[in-house]
């Protein structure tokens, strides 16, 4: 089977400039075998949109720990679908409630994650996601 690597775009939408668990994620993403972009810190929607389509990512990671995320992620997705990339899985992590949390994968979001979430879950979700994809693809 000639699988393609998995190409995930790591973002930070919004204001918040800490970015250490997103840079974990990246890593680990990374160790497992999968092609990540970083985008850095301090991103608008439209940016993140933007990369993801010159990137021809599969994944786009969010991480966001300013408590916008009920604002960022919804304009992200949308920005998403208005450059033709409304077809990839989007994961989140950061602080987000549980109700939000649940909001959030109704408007689109793959799967949401809180602090203390193994990276191995991570890399397994999006694994078993592009693979579940490829089976009805190709």
């Amino acid at each position: 089977m000639n699988r393609r690597t998995i190409r995930v775009l790591v973002a930070k939408p919004g204001l918040d400039g800490h970015d250490r668990g997103a840079k974990i994620v990246a890593r680990a993403l990374r160790d497992a075998g999968m092609e990540v972009i970083y985008t850095g810190i301090r991103q608008t929607p439209e940016m993140i949109a933007q990369a993801a389509l010159q990137e021809d990512v599969d994944v786009v990671g969010l991480s966001i720990l300013s408590g916008a995320h009920m604002t960022l992620v919804p304009e992200v997705l949308e920005k998403l679908r208005e450059v033709g990339m409304g077809h990839v899985l989007v994961i989140v992590g950061g602080i987000i409630p549980p109700d939000d949390a649940a909001k959030l994968q109704e408007m689109g979001v793959y799967r949401v994650y809180g602090p203390g979430t193994p990276t191995s879950q991570i890399v397994k979700d999006i694994q078993e996601a592009m693979a579940a994809r490829e089976a009805t693809v190709g």
